[in-house]
């Protein structure tokens, strides 16, 4: 199979993935590098997409940072999560885009660590921490994707997602596999992917807009994340293997609010990037894709800092 053709198949594969990772916490829903490169894109036709995505992220902070209720110096914290993705692309069309619905489901092994202050009265006294949990994540939907393609191998679409609060959530406890409050995330990507020379060009940028977490009553702000991979895609062992760079822009664009911010707006951002590593093949008639990444952090305010590695693999047909 040629380039053009087996591009063609193989860029109709899609990933998102949602783990629960600045906001309350010193992160918010929408974790770097969840949606980023050309496998994240809508297949571009009626089609059902499977995926798999496991994420590590190991992070420090040495300000103080507001986990569930306590205000927490040197934190160190580290993630395991595994997201189940399920997506289809109807043959429903509107403004000539197609629509399409998924769900990510994320089960999540988080362990956070640091040095709490307490108050009692006049006294302030500093307690050293350690929390473990696991079990289902907040479970992200996707009732609104309308995705479109073109002859120029060009893809773009829009998309809401809506993170829930399914995780169980416990104030005064390090470590929580939810977050307590609802996020709302309108976004849309653009993806050029060459089927001639297998360049790629790809992006997504979205807003993730957050209720009260209620047990806290800390109101964490709105958030602005943008995504970006540049590729060189090339035939091996009968598919197209990619490597690449990855960037990734996090800033927050509106103050915490809340009595329970007493941090003060505690406004964060996080920029990094990394290597980027990928594989797709056609078996039959369902097309195959895997990729590989590690996207360090390279300059933080606010937040965790630390590094991401995602592995995601997944079919179309």
């Amino acid at each position: 199979m040629d380039l053009k053709k087996l591009l063609t198949s193989v860029a109709a594969f899609a990933l998102l993935a949602s783990v629960a990772s600045a906001e309350e916490g010193g992160s918010g829903h929408y974790a770097p590098g969840a949606t980023a490169d050309f496998i994240d894109a809508l297949p571009g036709k009626p089609a059902w997409v499977f995926a798999d995505a496991f994420t590590y992220y190991h992070g420090d902070a040495t300000p103080p940072i507001d986990f569930a209720g306590n205000t927490t110096l040197n934190a160190h914290a580290t993630l395991y999560a595994d997201s189940i993705f399920a997506l289809y692309e109807t043959p429903l069309t509107f403004l000539g885009g197609n629509y399409a619905v998924g769900t990510v489901i994320p089960y999540v092994w988080l362990t956070v660590n640091g040095t709490v202050s307490v108050k009692t009265g006049p006294i302030t006294t500093n307690i050293k921490q350690s929390d473990s949990t696991s079990g289902l994540g907040d479970i992200e939907l996707l009732p609104f994707m309308l995705g479109w393609t073109n002859a120029m191998d060009m893809k773009y679409d829009v998309r809401l997602g809506i993170y829930t609060p399914t995780g169980d959530y416990e104030k005064g406890q390090l470590a929580n596999a939810g977050r307590n409050y609802w996020t709302f995330e309108p976004a849309l990507s653009f993806s050029w992917l060459s089927t001639k020379i297998g360049t790629e060009f790809t992006a997504f940028a979205g807003f993730d807009i957050n209720t009260e977490n209620n047990a806290t009553d800390y109101q964490s702000g709105t958030s602005f994340h943008l995504d970006g991979t540049v590729a060189q895609h090339l035939p091996l062992f009968g598919g197209v293997a990619g490597l690449g760079a990855e960037g990734f822009v996090y800033e927050q664009i509106t103050a915490d609010s809340g009595s329970g911010a007493t941090l003060g707006s505690f406004e964060g951002h996080t920029y990094g990037v990394g290597p980027v590593a990928s594989y797709a093949h056609k078996i039959g008639k369902v097309d195959f894709a895997g990729e590989v990444k590690w996207l360090p952090e390279v300059d933080v305010q606010k937040r965790l800092q630390g590094d991401y590695v995602w592995v995601k693999v997944g079919i179309v047909f």
